[in-house]
């Protein structure tokens, strides 16, 4: 059995595909929290390392299962109403018949569409994994349920092309799914920008490896 090969201690990509010297850091208002399955491999094609680099006020937190919002989050008493899940129209959310033409849409607790540029949120929450590992994260959390969601129409389809094969062709990263939602909540189309360019480096750098490796997940 082959070793792995070494590991950037900043990016965690192997050395070959590092990614740090192409790194532009954004600051945003919302917080972004992955939530992270632990089967989620993260080595090579992931994309949650890559959203922590690029903004500042994104963090990972890796398990199946956590208690309520702020065991989540890491905060006391926090507003159940100013934190939503980003969560794909797959995972049963339903959506008002207006409002299904738009890339990007809030929708409270009571299935009402908010402003998505007068949100209140202070956060969101994403799942990280395979689709169906991300189903498991949706399933595992009932607390999930409660919070408002913002619910993403991919405005392209995702950057992996051949490098990774997605269940649909609107299928997208954990990172293009933030980069994506992150303009219509109201933060600058720099954070998209610098994401999405990102990892156009890294597939980039992986499509040159001698034997690029493919990847069925959805990270």
């Amino acid at each position: 059995m082959s070793e792995k090969p070494p590991l950037c201690p900043r990016c965690t990509k192997p050395h070959a595909i590092c990614i740090c010297d192409r790194v532009e850091p954004v600051q945003t208002a919302l917080r972004v929290v992955m939530l992270q399955h632990p089967q989620e491999d993260d080595e090579i094609l992931g994309t949650a390392r890559l959203v922590e680099l690029t903004l500042p006020n994104a963090q990972t937190r890796v398990g199946l299962s956590w208690g309520s919002l702020d065991h989540a989050i890491g905060i006391k008493d926090a507003d159940k109403d100013r934190w939503a899940v980003l969560a794909a129209a797959k995972l049963q959310v339903e959506i008002p018949e207006d409002s299904r033409n738009q890339p990007v849409i809030v929708i409270d607790r009571r299935g009402r569409v908010r402003d998505s540029h007068r949100h209140g949120l202070d956060g969101i929450i994403v799942l990280d994994g395979t689709w169906s590992q991300a189903k498991t994260l949706w399933w595992r959390n009932a607390w999930l349920l409660r919070l408002p969601r913002v619910v993403l129409t991919p405005r392209e389809p995702s950057m992996y092309g051949r490098l990774r094969k997605e269940p649909r062709r609107d299928y997208v990263s954990t990172l293009e799914a933030i980069a994506d939602v992150l303009p219509a909540l109201g933060e600058p189309d720099e954070a998209r920008d610098n994401l999405r360019r990102l990892l156009r480096t890294l597939l980039q750098r992986a499509r040159d490896l001698p034997n690029a490796r493919k990847n069925g997940g959805a990270s």
